[in-house]
């Protein structure tokens, strides 16, 4: 179980209160084209604001390798975030520590917020420095991490600083954590997972972790062809990793040994074309033509998978079931996503998903606000699957 203290146990008037924020936005012709990031972090800025302390936020963007980099700065999200926050009392300074930021935060009033410079302008930052994290750590009373996106990194905004000062995770960040924690470490039982995608390389260490916490572990995507080489298919043209046979295999003997059932494909849809609305067909996985690729699940695959979910009672979602950026091999993505939403809006189902392509096949589905949570954390939640201790929260939970 993780332990760590949440805003509730700390004293905030007149605080100030460092919180480490993930605003690396996607920016797109100069325009913020998504400010979901800032919206997640909202509650915990407000509940600062409402008790009376002062958040001074922190945070990355992009990468620019200890360099000031005018591309990079953080200033131009000063405008966003007093939109997204309802609040025209953000001030930006032009740097992350020193006088500059000094000056800044001893000037911030009651329901004020301060904005600093990108913490990647000096090289402390992703060196987990100690005098870096002991400049950030000069401006606060107390730290708070609210970026759990960015705790799978030891960098001295989300690890060291946390020796520094009194800490505490903000409400995304304990949101995040508890509904990991419900998800796997506590999950209600029969607990299901699927990992798609299309390479089982980079899920070897999710699977491996995953068998010895699932009941059942549902394989899809490319990653599901691989599976289905090792065990003597003829794939025809599919994308597959061939060298990674024996790996396949020895997951495949793991979860016989641990009691972890792997569902994987019985039919599948082909075509010659990876293209969309290319012709297509479903047939058994016996019957893969030798010029066709396997893009998608079948039906009868889709209706077994199904059936799986009636009788679970959590699932987390990693990873695609099939090629779902192009119609119609979307289909048992979209499917299953549907499946999954219903049940969870019915209070059936407790479901946790995370990852980029994930989410994009999700809201492709339109089915997002139906699930229980989903994280968009990318790095660190694929981390948390493959069962790693995340710096940042390893720092929350050694520094109470």
């Amino acid at each position: 179980m993780v332990q760590f203290l949440t805003l509730d146990q700390i004293n905030l008037t007149s605080k100030r209160v460092l919180v480490r924020v993930d605003l690396n936005v996607p920016v797109v012709e100069g325009e913020i084209s998504d400010s979901s990031r800032i919206s997640r972090i909202t509650p915990t800025i407000n509940e600062i604001i409402d008790r009376k302390g002062i958040p001074i936020l922190i945070s990355h963007f992009g990468r620019p390798k200890g360099k000031v980099n005018p591309a990079m700065t953080l200033y131009p999200l000063t405008a966003e975030i007093k939109n997204v926050m309802r609040n025209d009392n953000v001030y930006f300074a032009k740097d992350c520590i020193g006088p500059i930021a000094e000056e800044v935060v001893k000037n911030l009033k009651d329901g004020e917020i301060g904005l600093l410079e990108n913490l990647r302008y000096h090289k402390g930052e992703e060196k987990n420095d100690p005098i870096f994290a002991a400049a950030l750590a000069k401006l606060a009373d107390i730290y708070v991490n609210d970026a759990f996106s960015a705790s799978h990194r030891a960098h001295a905004s989300t690890n060291k600083i946390a020796s520094l000062l009194p800490c505490a995770a903000g409400r995304l960040m304990q949101s995040e954590l508890e509904a990991l924690e419900t998800a796997l470490e506590k999950p209600q039982r029969p607990v299901v997972a699927i990992v798609g995608g299309s390479k089982v390389s980079t899920k070897i260490s999710v699977l491996t972790n995953l068998i010895a916490k699932m009941d059942v572990i549902v394989i899809g995507g490319g990653m599901a062809n691989t599976f289905l080489y090792s065990m003597g298919y003829d794939m025809g043209k599919s994308l597959l990793e061939k060298d990674l046979t024996n790996v396949a295999l020895d997951i495949i003997d793991q979860a016989k040994s641990q009691g972890c059932k792997l569902i994987l494909p019985t039919d599948v849809i082909v075509s010659e074309e990876f293209r969309s609305e290319a012709k297509h067909k479903a047939v058994d996985v016996i019957d893969i033509p030798q010029n066709a690729m396997a893009l998608d699940l079948g039906p009868k695959t889709i209706a077994s998978i199904k059936q799986i979910f009636k009788d679970a009672k959590t699932v987390v979602w990693n990873g695609p079931l099939g090629a779902f950026e192009i119609k119609p091999f979307d289909i048992a993505t979209v499917a299953i996503a549907q499946f999954v939403a219903d049940l969870s809006e019915q209070g059936k189902l407790i479901s946790v998903a995370g990852g980029g392509d994930t989410i994009s096949a999700l809201n492709k589905a339109g089915v997002e606000k139906y699930f229980s949570y989903i994280s968009t954390a990318g790095g660190a939640f694929l981390e948390w699957l493959e069962g790693k201790p995340l710096p940042g929260v390893e720092a929350l939970k050694n520094h109470q």
